[in-house]
């Protein structure tokens, strides 16, 4: 295929690295161990790693003290590796989600000022807190040491571009995923398991800590309303639409109130991921370097540049051809890119499991194939120094960008680059357009591990989207 083609058809592939491959103490203690899966990850061609850099951790001893020393270490062994590098900003709580192995909370001084004022956490109807993050509702409340949360998350993330200057310069960091809320994505705690919720409840409204309150009665009484309150009927983690009032067809949810209501809930959010996307442009301004959220959103009809992860290990034949079916819907375009592509794909997650044996020969089958069956190219998709964004959009603006462009289109019932090991797959043979062979593959009764952006049961999303202008996430659709 000519070089056009290499371009269009090529995904490129990173392995996100343990949650503890820094520890809960903020010490580098793995690197013998990660030597040499680096090592096993640069022979199957992979492009890059992907690691959590924990707020809880380099701010944890006090206001504005960084220990950056950890992630140096760990950064230059992948540099030594000749890996790229997609850092994420994660200033939630690690623990509590589903394949959380370690605890690493946010910083103890930040939750030393919840001990006084609780509400500076998401709260639900009952008053219960989630400590996972903070609620949005203090994004420009200076409550933590003279410093608005919005504040404290740009502090930190120029704080890494100053102690990470080699690395930036050097080309290994190439992404920068901010982190938006819990589990780092652009949501609310809606389903936490530690409050009870189990699937497939539907999950309550989580804004009654006493700033959301105070920001909803003031819009409230802004439109001639100010006896309007929160929804009482919307049921509880674990009732079914059906069960309420709110969210039944026909339901409340179709009210004046309960329009006003979902609107000030999806646009709080929107706002709240412009504010610090917005800081996260200025921080990393002229630098080449991409930034990344995590949202729900049908990132291709949008234009997009899209990027997913799987939401639990599998090593086998049957999950990676259902993620490569997902990557390019329509397979392989001999003639230039696929209409519908992922940008990149991120393999959760790094382990000796996945190195070793037949485990290890599907993956790498796996990544030549996300390749398109072609060498492996550090200057595939060459990251271009971040401009400034535009001037933020009005919601009237996103909510107009994010209608549907696009018809729903179907996927190819079979990959045409299959990956055939251990696991059986079903017999017949198909064409590769680059020129090997390849079985049939029977689709995943269990979904596998899709590549598209799709959420997760358990109540993971499992996929991020790049915003390629690498400003504020105005582009977005709204989450409601």
């Amino acid at each position: 295929m000519e070089a056009s083609a290499q371009q269009g058809n090529y995904v490129q592939v990173y392995v996100m690295l343990p949650l503890d491959i820094v520890s809960v103490n903020n010490r580098f203690e793995k690197g013998d161990e990660l030597r040499g899966q680096l090592k096993r990850l640069v022979e199957a061609g992979v492009d890059g790693v992907m690691v959590d850099v924990w707020w809880g951790l380099v701010e944890g001893k006090g206001p504005r003290v960084y220990d950056w020393s950890a992630y140096k270490q760990l950064f230059e062994l992948v540099h030594e590796a000749g890996l790229k590098l997609q850092a994420i900003m994660s200033f939630h709580q690690c623990g509590g989600n589903v394949g959380d192995v370690v605890n690493i909370p946010i910083p103890q001084w930040v939750r030393n000022v919840g001990v006084s004022d609780p509400d500076i956490f998401y709260t639900d109807q009952h008053g219960t807190r989630n400590i996972e993050y903070l609620t949005l509702g203090v994004d420009d409340q200076p409550l933590f040491h003279g410093r608005s949360a919005v504040q404290m998350y740009a502090d930190y993330m120029a704080s890494f571009r100053d102690n990470m200057k080699e690395f930036l310069d050097a080309g290994l960091i190439v992404d920068i995923e901010v982190g938006l809320g819990p589990a780092g994505e652009l949501r609310y705690p809606s389903y936490p398991q530690s409050h009870g919720w189990s699937f497939p409840g539907i999950g309550e409204f989580i804004c009654y800590d006493k700033y959301l309150q105070a920001d909803f009665k003031a819009a409230a009484a802004m439109v001639g309303h100010p006896e309007w309150e929160f929804p009482r009927d919307a049921g509880t983690y674990n009732d079914t639409p059906q069960r309420t009032r709110f969210f039944v067809d026909n339901g409340t949810y179709l009210t004046e109130q309960g329009r006003f209501f979902l609107a000030w809930y999806s646009n709080n959010l929107i706002k709240h991921g412009d504010k610090i996307l917005d800081e996260a442009n200025k921080v990393f301004l002229g630098h080449t370097v991409q930034l990344a959220i995590k949202v729900l959103s049908a990132g291709w009809r949008e234009g997009l540049n899209m990027a997913c992860e799987n939401a639990l290990p599998r090593y086998d034949p049957t999950a990676y051809n259902t993620i490569l079916r997902n990557a390019r819907p329509h397979g392989i375009n001999k003639s230039g890119p696929p209409e519908h592509k992922l940008f990149g794909f991120t393999y959760l997650r790094l382990s000796n499991q996945l190195v070793e044996g037949q485990n290890y020969v599907n993956f790498k089958t796996f990544v030549d194939r996300m390749h398109a069956n072609l060498p492996h190219d550090p200057c595939v998709d060459p990251v271009a120094p971040l401009q400034r964004s535009g001037p933020e959009l009005t919601i009237e603006m996103i909510l107009q960008a994010a209608q549907p462009k696009l018809e729903p289109f179907p996927f190819e019932e079979h990959t045409d680059l299959p990956v055939q090991g251990l696991g059986g797959i079903g017999g017949g043979e198909v064409e590769d357009p680059t020129g090997g062979m390849g079985g049939e593959v029977q689709q995943d009764p269990t979904g596998g591990m899709g590549g598209e952006v799709q959420q997760d049961p358990t109540g993971g999303m499992g996929g991020e989207v790049e915003d390629p202008t690498g400003g504020m996430g105005g582009e977005l659709p709204p989450t409601v």
